[in-house]
């Protein structure tokens, strides 16, 4: 397919009225007074930003970094063949970054569902990250050792990751629902020092008991270095809660009375000195250990929510994350631009959608980070926010973790006001930043994620390697040149990355292989990612992405609450693929034959007969990890025969069961079709 039917919906939906005083163009125009340049816009300014590497000099100047020792150049070799170290000789501390600002404005605004609202100024919290660091080492806690985390979204997530980093430790957190198996895949691999935890949560209104799956992950980690384990109170009344009798195991106000009071001190270490350990989904195997560095995730965040986002000190963000997202991480970052974080813990649909749109327009958030499974859910159900809140600081709206459809970017604008940025952003845990993004000085077209995003070289990639972006079609998502962020290491991997360069590099060798399938408009040079390259459906040899299907099913979401699109090929069985679409069918509509009809003859009138699938079934429920995300690439392998157990990265991981039967695809469509006869 052509980028003229991949971009039929693209059209003018916002331009800003002041583009000259963005970030990115203030950043622009420092560019080329340093420089003696004359980029006129973002296009040039992009151009220099992936041939120079002196832009990374520029940003660290821009960003204004906060350091101890300068770097001695740019970039120089690794250990790790195409991953090189950045900013040799420099010494930093990611906390002292983001600590910067000891006043009494309000740093973090935490809620949740119960509707209570706790906030924490800037010297609060400075002071809190000091006495946790102070007990931290008081307990032994050292360079290189890591702290592992099941937590909620909360402040005292945010004083652990940053008490964490002032001293040099490693960071690592993981949400409140994984299941202890899902924990232990995990942790067991890093062997953390220290492990702290929930014992008591809410969630969709009810109260979640934790005490025996922290039980048995202590257990499970007392032979992987657990050295000390932290109970943290209640998160719902905010009461102590004992778990078993481990001598190694203490309460977190046990804990923090061991600290000696000693003052906050920010080690001073290298750019790639580590500092967070993100996981892969691990939905079809054991995840991996991405380790990022402390200077990368800062450097990279920063330069997307200042450039991307627009970011200013004034901001209130508001990232809807578990902390088992590398989101989580991002949003963190922010303290860094003096912005204030709202954190919110809970379900967004408890104890109703509105109230929780209620409070982050009473919150004042004036950047909001959400899904686009959100935004569909909010049009599928007919609810008009502008009813609930004014939502009249709303800047820009970012939206990741999926593909966006055109018609959610139309609804969105329109229904939030119109007068914001929409972004739709891609990136990854395995870069902790994107690829692809906003950019706040250029026009939004509907469907289109805005521009690569500086420093990144993006191209696009046919299965042969070559560059295919200026023909219109779809190919892989590549970056030919590094950049800070790269992964320092998996955890446990050899010495020169095996493991590392097998997963990124060797597709292309030498080239980073993101595994997403995008398109970029040669008009306007906007971006469609169209789904997981993995998950490329690929029926009689026309490759298209699932995102492609998702867009023609948004116009029946008040009917079908959602849907995954698979290909299936069984081997020695199937000569060509198959597409196959599943329906979760929303309360009280039933899925008929006239409603599949319907459903075909839009595919085929929106994108071609071929995108048609050959079977559409309705199903229970529809597998997602914990962060949202449909989980296309187990529900592929299982209908083509595989016996995939589930991951602890599953949020509904029984739902993965109804999928089975679907490998006897013969059999399960004469009995859909002896059914739907039966009822005419």
């Amino acid at each position: 397919m052509m980028a003229s039917s991949y971009f039929d919906s693209s059209h003018l939906l916002w331009e800003n009225p002041q583009p000259q005083f963005t970030n990115v163009e203030i950043f622009r125009r420092m560019v080329n007074r340093k420089r003696g340049l004359k980029l006129k816009n973002y296009h040039e300014f992009y151009k220099y930003s992936i041939e120079n590497y002196t832009f990374w000099e520029d940003a660290w100047q821009h960003l204004r970094i906060i350091y101890s020792v300068p770097p001695q150049n740019v970039i120089t070799e690794g250990s790790i063949p195409n991953v090189p170290i950045w900013f040799p000789g420099a010494r930093l501390n990611y906390a002292e970054n983001l600590l910067w600002r000891n006043d009494d404005s309000i740093a973090c605004t935490a809620g949740g569902e119960p509707g209570k609202v706790a906030e924490c100024t800037f010297r609060e919290l400075r002071l809190r990250v000091q006495k946790m660091a102070s007990a931290m080492r008081a307990n032994g806690l050292q360079i290189g050792d890591r702290v592992a985390a099941v937590v909620t979204n909360s402040i005292e997530a945010v004083v652990l990751a940053l008490a964490t980093a002032s001293i040099g430790g490693i960071y690592s957190s993981t949400a409140t629902d994984m299941g202890s198996q899902g924990i232990l895949d995990r942790y067991r691999q890093i062997q953390p020092k220290f492990l702290f935890s929930e014992t008591e949560v809410m969630y969709a209104g009810k109260t979640v008991d934790l005490r025996d799956k922290v039980a048995a992950v202590i257990e499970g980690l007392q032979q992987h270095g657990l050295e000390c384990a932290v109970l943290l109170p209640s998160a719902i009344t905010a009461k102590e809660i004992e778990v078993g009798g481990d001598p190694n195991t203490t309460t977190l106000r046990k804990f923090l009375a061991t600290g000696t009071g000693s003052e906050l001190v920010f080690e001073q270490l290298p750019f790639n000195h580590p500092l967070y350990i993100l996981y892969s989904s691990g939905t079809s195997g054991p995840p991996k250990c991405i380790v990022h560095s402390a200077g990368g995730v800062l450097m990279q965040t920063l330069k997307d929510q200042r450039m991307v986002f627009d970011m200013k000190d004034s901001d209130t963000l508001f990232q809807f994350t578990t902390t088992g997202w590398m989101m989580w991480n991002f949003m963190v970052s922010s303290l860094a631009s003096g912005c204030r974080m709202v954190l919110y813990d809970g379900s967004p649909f408890h104890p109703t959608l509105e109230a929780y749109l209620k409070f982050i327009s009473d919150a004042g958030v004036t950047l909001w980070g959400t899904s686009p499974r959100f935004l569909a859910e909010v049009k599928g159900r007919k609810i008009s926010p502008s009813e609930i809140g004014s939502f009249e600081g709303l800047r820009t709206l970012a939206v990741t973790g999926a593909v966006v459809t055109p018609p959610i970017f139309e609804w969105a604008q329109e229904a939030f006001g119109g007068k914001f940025h929409f972004v739709s952003t891609s990136g990854g845990t395995d870069i902790c930043c994107a690829f692809v993004g906003g950019v706040p000085s250029l026009p939004v077209y509907v469907g289109e994620i805005q521009h690569k995003a500086l420093g990144m070289a993006v191209e696009v990639f046919d299965e042969n390697g070559k560059n295919i972006e200026h023909t219109g079609q779809a190919g892989e998502l590549v970056c030919t040149r590094p950049h800070p962020s790269l992964p320092v290491m998996f955890w446990g991997d050899t010495p020169d990355g095996k493991k590392l360069r097998d997963t990124y590099f060797n597709f292309y060798p030498g080239v980073w292989r993101q595994g997403d399938f995008m398109v970029v408009n040669p008009k306007t040079k906007g971006i469609m990612i169209l789904g997981r390259s993995d998950g490329v459906l690929n029926p009689n040899g026309v490759r298209f992405g699932s995102g492609e299907i998702y867009t023609v099913m948004e116009r029946y979401n008040t009917i079908i609450e959602d849907c995954i699109c698979v290909g299936q090929r069984r081997a020695k069985i199937d000569e060509h693929e198959r597409v196959l679409l599943f329906l979760k069918m929303r309360p009280g509509n039933n899925f008929t034959t006239t409603l599949e009809n319907e459903i075909r003859s839009s595919i085929r009138t929106a994108l071609s007969a071929r995108h048609v699938p050959t079977h559409i079934f309705e199903v229970e429920d529809i597998p997602v990890t914990i962060n949202g995300k449909k989980i296309e690439i187990a529900v592929k392998q299982i209908v083509s025969g595989s016996n995939l157990k589930p991951s602890g990265t599953v949020a509904n991981p029984e739902s993965l069961n109804l999928y089975y039967k679907y490998k006897n695809i013969e059999e399960i469509a004469r009995s859909h079709r002896a059914e739907a006869k039966s009822k005419l």
